[in-house]
């Protein structure tokens, strides 16, 4: 990975010398970290010259795709301290798993850049056990999926979420032109998250009436797109959840006649907005990640 960080600021600084020195690296230590990383890979990554070092068509191309890695590993870590983070000292926040997968990780390493004081727990649960959770006072603030928000919490928007329908690519809907209507989603059997998870509640919420047993339940939005990647059935999840996936091909991505589900995430509380510490500055994060879409 620190030879990824090194090609990417070669790319951003124009130079190998530049490179290594904003990854805080020797340049004969870079020289060698570029050379074994194009052994590795199999090509050339950059052009040598009596002028200096550029990036081939093939090193610029990786560079892309090393800035994606080093991002997934950047929100791997910071949400992977923020699991382990030891709750005696700490602001402890609760959330649901779409939120705490890919939206936690970003609102939590622009808290520890705004307070590098605050040391951040994330508890995560499905809908109904963080508003358990926060009325039962073992948490100040949580982050929920579900639209079934009890009147006596307060709640504030924090994001807008696509809901999409995936389906093996062998499913008649993967082969079918028509888009799927919402009375055939009422009437299939789903691959789905557990009872009292947001999207569960979502889904019930949008279809208003009686649908069919799923066809297996998970408690996480990978399982889910797991089983279906291996032929099980489709399943409505958010297109967070799915994206990089159906980049790869793992399924197909099915229309909806009456266009993707959208839902609105919530934040919730107890009492009035926190006025300040770390629940007023998480929030304010939320608010202005939002407003920057």
């Amino acid at each position: 990975m620190s030879s990824l960080a090194l090609l990417v600021g070669i790319a951003d600084h124009g130079s190998l010398s530049a490179g290594a020195r904003s990854v805080g690296m020797a340049q004969s230590n870079a020289t060698r970290a570029i050379k074994t990383l194009e052994r590795r890979l199999g090509y050339e990554l950059l052009a040598r010259s009596t002028t200096g070092s550029k990036l081939t068509p093939e090193g610029k191309l990786t560079v892309v795709w090393a800035r994606d890695s080093l991002q997934s590993l950047n929100t791997l870590w910071t949400g992977a301290q923020a699991l382990a983070a030891p709750e005696d000292r700490e602001f402890t926040f609760a959330a649901s798993m779409t939120v705490a997968e890919h939206l936690a990780p970003l609102w939590i390493g622009k808290l520890h850049e705004a307070d590098s004081h605050i040391k951040t727990k994330m508890r995560v649960m499905n809908s109904q056990e963080v508003i358990a959770a926060v009325q039962g006072r073992d948490i100040e603030l949580g982050f929920v999926e579900t639209p079934d928000i009890p009147a006596a919490l307060s709640s504030r928007i924090v994001w807008t979420d696509d809901l999409v329908l995936i389906a093996p690519k062998s499913h008649p809907w993967a082969q079918r032109s028509a888009p799927v209507t919402l009375s055939e989603i009422a009437s299939t059997a789903l691959v789905e998250r557990e009872a009292g998870s947001g999207t569960r509640a979502f889904l019930d919420d949008s279809i208003q009436g009686a649908r069919a047993v799923p066809l297996v339940e998970f408690n996480s939005n990978s399982a889910i797109c797991q089983a279906v990647s291996a032929g099980m059935g489709p399943a409505i999840l958010s297109r967070m959840a799915v994206e990089s996936l159906l980049r790869m091909g793992n399924f197909a991505l099915v229309p909806l006649q009456s266009g993707n589900l959208k839902r609105n995430l919530h934040s919730i509380w107890r009492g009035t907005e926190p006025a300040h510490g770390p629940a007023a500055l998480l929030l304010e994060i939320c608010a202005q990640a939002r407003a920057a879409i």
